[in-house]
């Protein structure tokens, strides 16, 4: 199986959704037009636009201009960014966010709350300590870990929206949106799709897929949802969707391993170590891909009890969680779209809790 980031299996139309999610595409009737597709490194991912229509290639040059604008403002290491500045400037004064920037941070503190804290975007402190991210990843100690946490708490990031400004109390705090800020791109590049017409389209910012509209044939796109133990683009059950996105956070996506004991890279913030809650992944279908970005990590965090509870009681929350006794759970709400597709036969769906 070709591995290739947004390309495509010749015999049957697949597109391997980087290691996350998997998109089927049945192929179009003859009066289909031919999609335009870009792919370009972006936001530390791979970034793929598939649209359709006229007007598909303007539209999508659109998309990456403003998925660069957003990088620029809120990748954590982007020199003269806002997200750069404020950790540079924590502890001492506030500074001036854009609107994007704001929207962002507020929404992060809103599921910061609603999680109790489970996600925390003032978990940068720790996410550097780790170093999953890097070439040199490290076990940090019980003391390194005491002392860090005493810098990761969201209720220490001051907003003052009559000035449009943000502060963090504590120097040496750092806001990471690295689980969020993709999902707001995604959010972004349907926006600028349908100012442009189009009508059909699949964005992929490193497995944060955004479905818009339908199929160009009418039909729904058709969503597979990673083997958490299987080969990259493996599935173990699909989805068929559309107006939807779908973002999941596994342990499987980043990790190391130490004296043979496996690190994931979702931390919890509460800890301090990778998340222990007993799943292997957590998919959420929204219709807001900056929701599905922040609640899936959430979920993860929280586990399969807590985790549901939080879906269940937002409007519009679905979610597929995958526990370490490879147990498969859907919400109510995804019952018609969701169909078992295991091959590996490993894995339980279960039906009632």
């Amino acid at each position: 199986m070709e591995r290739t980031v947004g390309k495509y299996l010749k015999s049957t139309f697949i597109i391997i959704v980087f290691i996350i999610i998997t998109v089927f595409f049945t192929s179009c009737t003859k009066k289909c037009t031919q999609p335009v597709v870009v792919e370009e490194f972006c936001m530390g991912t791979w970034v793929t636009v598939k649209a359709y229509g006229d007007g598909a290639k303007e539209a999508v040059d659109k998309v990456f201009d403003r998925i660069r604008e957003i990088e620029r403002k809120m990748t954590i290491n982007s020199p003269g960014g806002e997200i750069n500045e404020l950790n540079e400037k924590a502890g001492s004064v506030g500074v001036k966010l854009s609107s994007d920037t704001m929207y962002v941070i507020e929404k992060a503190l809103l599921y910061s709350k609603q999680s109790l804290g489970a996600f925390d975007i003032t978990i940068g402190p720790l996410v550097k300590e780790w170093g999953v991210y890097t070439s040199n990843p490290k076990v940090p100690s019980e003391d390194e870990i005491r002392n860090l946490l005493n810098l990761v708490g969201y209720s220490d990031l001051i907003i003052d929206k009559d000035n449009g400004t943000a502060m963090l109390r504590k120097e040496g705090q750092i806001v990471d949106l690295g689980g969020i800020a993709k999902g707001y791109a995604g959010d972004e590049a349907v926006r600028i799709l349908k100012e442009h017409g189009i009508k059909s389209a699949c964005v992929d910012i490193g497995g944060n897929v955004v479905l818009l509209g339908k199929k160009p044939d009418g039909s729904n796109w058709l969503v597979g949802v990673q083997n958490p133990r299987g080969v990259s683009g493996s599935h173990i059950c699909i989805l068929e969707l559309s107006d939807k996105t779908i973002v999941t956070s596994g342990d499987y996506e980043r990790y190391f391993v130490k004296d043979n004991i496996k690190y994931h890279h979702i931390i919890d913030p509460r800890t301090g170590y990778p998340a222990k809650s007993g799943l292997l992944s957590a998919t959420i279908v929204t219709e807001k891909s900056i929701d599905a970005d922040a609640l899936s990590t959430a979920v993860f965090v929280l586990g399969l009890d807590e985790g549901m509870k939080l879906v269940n009681s937002l409007d519009g929350v679905d979610a597929v969680v995958i526990t370490e006794d490879k147990k498969v759970y859907v919400t109510d709400g995804l019952k018609g779209a969701f169909t078992m597709d295991d091959y590996s036969g490993e894995y339980e769906y279960v039906e009632k809790r």
